[in-house]
Parts: structure tokens; sequence; C-alpha cells
């Protein structure tokens, strides 16, 4: 065979296959068009038409007060189906709405949204996404009456797609508390912890796959509509939230401290009012809230000499001791085995009571009392705390609470040394939750209360399920011992390291905390300094702990540190909590007049003032040029005394009427809030105190 014919052979084999191929490509295609066509568009319709989830709205977030600290907000992205408009309806609107479209959204011509809409619908598109922004329900209202979107998805082919987006109202407040949930649903804080009521249940809708891989949700009768997610009701009260975050936020920035926390709590219910923790930016500028240290596991650490006071029960409990008896301290040091025990003073402090030894803080004279009372017994001592719940998580309702870790004396990890450094709070770890539980069982005369942050759950007017005060043990120690505690308590404020805080309008009770930082198995010169206690301290109505970690500067100390940032938000809370006044009497006492002599005139506009009574033949006295004014009495006659309201602090309006007190101080800024009928008896701001712009006061009318 020639080359000639080889290559004629070769030719026609490979057009015959070639033709073969071809042949069987078109039998396919016949086959899967005629035959099997029915099949594959069933199929087809299968893979793009689905029961998708449509999400549902989630709960709301409240304070205890009511005011909103979360929601979420009904955003829309804006798509039509262009091929659903009559030729009428489009052809009259269509100008207009690209007009419109342009004017809003102010990234394309109308010229090109006309074009957009109009090629979409030649090519018989179904689906098309005007813009990917987000708008709001007001615009989508507006929305709805522009030309051809006024006729609604069925006659206009507009589509308002919902995207739920969570809103704070009040920022950043309480933020960590309040926390998140992303979509790989981790979180932190309520949304996390409480997310089982907040989702509330999806629903389910029929969506169709478009080109692009989006998907176009279509009506169908068997769609099943979402169930909105439960509302939590907490204890928070952003006025305290709100005082306690700027309170720790200076002291941290004065200090240049890289973390602190801050929580407030109602001694009677254990309901958290406030919960703050601040930690220093990574760039080193600035503060933010990225952990919950009060309460997670991050913030176990050595508590230092707030934990004495666990010591002190514990002495008083066995009855070896009573608060006159005296312990030589010494130069202020002492030598336990191999290691020496320092008082914070150099050269010591002597000799001292037991009382003193509390108040002053001394290390020597706790530990040596502890460790002789207790050495030889050690598990007579950790009795105590786990009759206390210390030693035990408290069953906080935020997720991740940290687990408390004490040594056991039955373990290899016991040393003599063990239990002195305990008795002074160290070599045991807690969470700044755990001690204020501790000290707020003190405060309310022995009952250990849950914290509670969440107290009700609810959707509409209808309660789900409803968080009540829960007593956690009841009775931690003997009257007698409770009231010791207390005083020693009170004698620290009045006293001992924290005499600074102490003041003559209310009385404070707490302890102060200075404890150097383990790192890497040696003690530093870095310190966690801390503040637990309660006011008013004759009469507890709440409970604080303040803790910041790692001060700089000289006097890095709790009572320098921590114990001014107490006293900073009890005194806030004091002035705006109207109960925490009455209690103590009025903050003003009023002028004792004779009404059978003189009407009841307290305070007001002079000019109005000075009318009345000269029109009733009351003789009245003025020298001043003040406007507003309030009366003393002298000599069967009324003296006008000036009222200064002009400067920039709380004025007295005590003795007003309300119409007078709302316009003095909402010309102020201040937003009024009153009960009662009559003249202003009282009110929540101190005068001469300072305030910020719509800050709330409360008076009380009698």
């Amino acid at each position: 065979m020639n080359i000639k014919k080889s290559i004629l052979l070769r030719v026609r084999v490979s057009f015959l296959v070639v033709t073969l191929i071809a042949g069987a490509i078109f039998y396919r295609i016949a086959t899967i068009q005629l035959v099997e066509g029915d099949r594959w568009r069933k199929m087809s319709e299968e893979i793009n038409l689905q029961y998708r989830p449509v999400k549902a709205t989630r709960g709301n977030i409240y304070s205890g007060d009511g005011s909103l600290l979360a929601t979420s907000l009904p955003f829309y992205r804006v798509a039509m189906d262009p091929y659903v408009s009559s030729e009428n309806v489009l052809k009259s609107g269509i100008d207009s709405l690209a007009i419109k479209l342009s004017g809003f959204y102010r990234d394309r011509s109308a010229a090109a949204y006309k074009r957009m809409i109009l090629d979409a619908r030649n090519q018989g598109k179904k689906y098309l996404i005007l813009n990917r922004k987000q708008i709001g329900y007001q615009d989508k209202l507006e929305m709805m009456t522009w030309p051809v979107f006024r006729e609604g998805r069925m006659g206009g082919g507009v589509i308002f797609e919902k995207i739920d987006k969570r809103y704070r109202p009040f920022k950043n407040l309480a933020g960590r508390t309040v926390g998140f949930l992303n979509e790989d649903q981790y979180g932190v804080g309520l949304e996390y912890s409480f997310n089982d009521f907040l989702e509330g249940r999806n629903g389910e809708a029929l969506f169709q796959k478009i080109a692009g891989g989006s998907w176009k949700p279509l009506h169908d009768a068997e769609d099943i509509k979402p169930t909105d997610g439960y509302d939590i009701v907490t204890t928070l009260d952003v006025n305290i939230q709100d005082v306690a975050e700027s309170a720790l936020l200076r002291q941290l920035m004065n200090k240049d401290a890289a973390y602190g926390s801050v929580i407030v709590m109602e001694v009677s219910t254990g309901h958290i009012k406030a919960i703050a923790n601040l930690q220093k930016n990574k760039n080193g500028y600035g503060y933010g809230e990225y952990y919950n240290y009060a309460v997670g596991e991050q913030g176990l650490t050595e508590p230092g000499s707030t934990f004495k006071l666990l010591s002190m029960l514990a002495l008083l409990e066995e009855g070896k001791i009573n608060l006159q008896d005296s312990i030589d301290t010494g130069n202020g040091t002492y030598k336990f085995y191999d290691r020496y025990m320092r008082d914070a003073k150099n050269g010591g402090y002597g000799k001292l009571t037991v009382r003193e030894v509390f108040e002053k803080s001394s290390n020597v004279g706790i530990s040596k009392m502890v460790h002789e009372h207790f050495g030889h017994q050690p598990h007579r001592f950790m009795e105590y705390i786990k009759k206390i719940k210390l030693d035990q998580p408290l069953g906080f309702q935020l997720k991740g609470e940290g687990i408390p870790y004490f040594k056991d004396p039955e373990k290899n990890d016991w040393y003599g040394t063990t239990l002195p450094w305990m008795s002074i709070g160290y070599e045991l770890k807690i969470t700044p939750l755990q001690t204020l539980a501790f000290y707020n069982a003190i405060a309310n005369g022995g009952d250990l209360v849950k914290p509670l942050i969440v107290k009700e759950i609810s959707r509409g007017n209808a309660i789900e399920k409803k968080y009540r005060p829960e007593t956690i043990k009841s009775n931690i120690a003997s009257e007698k011992t409770i009231l010791q505690l207390q005083s020693l308590l009170k004698g620290v404020v009045d006293r001992g390291t924290a005499r600074n805080i102490k003041n003559e309008t209310y009385s404070i009770a707490g302890k102060t905390g200075t404890a150097q930082k383990l790192e890497n198995g040696r003690y530093t010169q870095k310190y966690f300094t801390s503040f637990a206690g309660f006011f008013p301290a004759d009469k507890p109505k709440y409970s604080a702990i303040i803790v910041i970690d790692s001060p700089k500067g000289f006097n890095a100390y709790g009572g320098d540190i921590s114990a001014p940032v107490f006293r900073e938000i009890a005194d806030k809370i004091y002035a705006q909590d109207m109960d925490l006044q009455d209690s103590k009497g009025s903050t003003k006492e009023q002028p004792k007049v004779d009404l059978e002599t003189f009407p009841y005139i307290r305070a007001g506009n002079v000019e109005e003032l000075r009318m009345i009574c000269n029109s009733m033949g009351i003789s009245n006295h003025y020298a001043g040029d003040e406007t507003w004014v309030q009366s003393t009495v002298s000599n069967k006659s009324i003296h006008w005394v000036g009222n200064e309201v002009e400067a920039p602090l709380v004025p007295d309006v005590t003795g007003m009427t309300l119409r007078d007190a709302i316009y003095i101080l909402e010309n102020k800024g201040l937003r009024v809030e009153f009960s009662g009928k009559g003249r202003v008896a009282s009110q929540s701001l101190h005068k001469g105190s300072s305030f910020r712009k719509d800050q709330i006061i409360k008076l009380k009318l009698s």
C-alpha cells in the first residue's frame, strides 16, 4: 500500500468516527428534549426552587427601667421583577421612576436606571436588584409612593427584601454585657446566653434560584411564617451603668491601668444595676470593652485583702477572738516557715486591737490569728469557705462564669505557708462577682443572694418566664458575727485604709484590697487593686466592687485607686435615688412657718410672691435683685432670700410650685420626672452639684 492510499484510508476512518459521534450527540439531544424532557424539567425546577428559611425578628433587650438596650431594626434591599408590570404602567412611569432612583442612590444616571430596567424586561428577567445599598423603613414607605412601585409587588414588580440589623440606642453602653452573636453562633453576653429566647423560630418560604446565584422569594400558600423572638428585661439601670463606666474610665486613664471592672448590685434582690469592664486597646491608646473580667475565667485573680473579711468571719464564728483583743504585729514582718509575711507600712504597726488589724489591713495580724486558730486544722477554715459557697460558681445567668480555685489541705500542693497566705487573699482565685456576692451577704444581714441580670422574658404583654430573687445560702454566719463584720467594714472607711472616701452626707462600709500580681511564678511590683463594700452603711441598698489591674504611679493601693471610684459612683447614685435621701430625711430642712398666720409660701418668682403677699396684707421684705427666692420668717414677716439658679450647677427648687421648678430645670437642660401633688418637697440631685445635659432629676411633691 502506497502512502497516498494510506492517507486516504485514515481520512475516511476519521470522517466516519466524527460522523458517528455527531450522530450520537444529535440522538442524545433529541432523546433529552423529546423523550426525557419532562423528567429533566422537573429536576431543574427542584434544583432552582427551594423552601429556604426565613429568619425570625430577634427579640429586644431592655434595661430594668424600660430603656431599649438592643433591638432589631428592619432594613431593605430593593429589587424588581420588571416582567410583572403592564406595558402601560411601565411606559407611563419608567422615566419618573428612573429619576427617583438616580436621585435617591446617586450612583448612576436616570438614563442608566431606565436602560437597566428595560433591558431586564426585554430579556425576560424576573428578578433585578436595583441597588445593593440597604434602606430604612421610612425610605421604604417613601419608595412605595413612587411611579410603578406604587402599584405594589403584583402590579409594579417591586420587591423589598427585609434584612434585620441589630441596633443599640445607647451605642457602647454595657457593650460587653449586652454582647453579640455572629452568623457562626459564636457570641458573648446576653445576646449569646439568652439566644434560645431571643432568636425566635425561623419560618420557611419558597425561593427561586436565578442567575448569579441569588435567590428570589416567591409567594406560596405553603409558606410558614416566622415567629419573632422573646424580649428580655434586664436588671440594669442605664443611669447607674453610665455613671459606673464614666468613673471607671477616668481612673483607668488617670492611672494608665491595664483594665478595670465595676459591678453595682441591689442588696436585697441581687439585681445587677451596672456591670462594666474596660481594657486598654491593643495599640495602647484608649479603652474598650473586650472581655467580662467581672464574671469570666480571665477575671479569676488572687483578691488580696478583700478576702480578709472571710478570715474575720471564720475567726469570729469560732468564738476564739473578740474585737478588743490585742495582737502584736511587731515591726511588720513575721516568718512562717521559710517565707516572710510583711505589712504595707514600713516598720509595722506594733500592738493593735483586732478591730485595728482589720481597719489598717495588717497582713501580719490577720495571718497570725488564722494560723494560730486554724493552723493545726486547716480543713476547719476551708469549711467556712464551703459553707459560704465561695468555692462554687454562683450559677450566674451569663455563660462563661469563672470557676473558683482553692487548694485542698489533703493534696500535695498544700504547704505550711498556704493557710497564712490564703487568709490575706493569696493562693486562691475568685472573680469580682463572687467577692461582691459575699460582701452583699454581709450587707443584707447574712443571706447569700444569687446575682441576677435578667428578671423577665416576655413577648408583648405576655410574660414567658420570670426570674425572682433567689437565696443560695441563708444565714452564712450568726447575727452577732454579721453585725460585727458590718461594724468592721464601717471602721475601714471611718478610720482605716479607706478613710479618704468618708463623707458627711451618707455612710459607706467596705474593704480595700491590694494584691501583688503573679507572673511566670514570681510576684511582681504590679498590683491588682480593689474595693468592695455597700452604702448607705446604716441601711444598705447598694453593694459594689471596683477592681483595677496594674495601675501606674505611686500609692498603687486599693484605698488610693479603687476606693475613690466607689465613692464617685456612690455619690452619683445617692444624688439620683430619692429613696436613699428619704431614708435619711429630707435633703433640705424646710423653715417652720405658722400656717395660721402665713400662707404656704416657700419659694418661687420674687415678683409673683411679693404681689401675692401684698394683696393679702402680709409683711414681706426683699433687698436683693435675684429673680428666684426662698422664704424665711422673722418677727411675723417674710424675708426673701435669693435662690441662685443661673450658675451651671443644679439649683435648689424645693418649696417651689411644679410649674416654676420645671421652668427652671428644663431651661438648664435637665429632664424632670415628678410624683405627688403640691410643692416640691425634695429633689434627687443635690443643690450645687454638677450635671450632664438631659440628665433626669426626680421631684417629690407634697
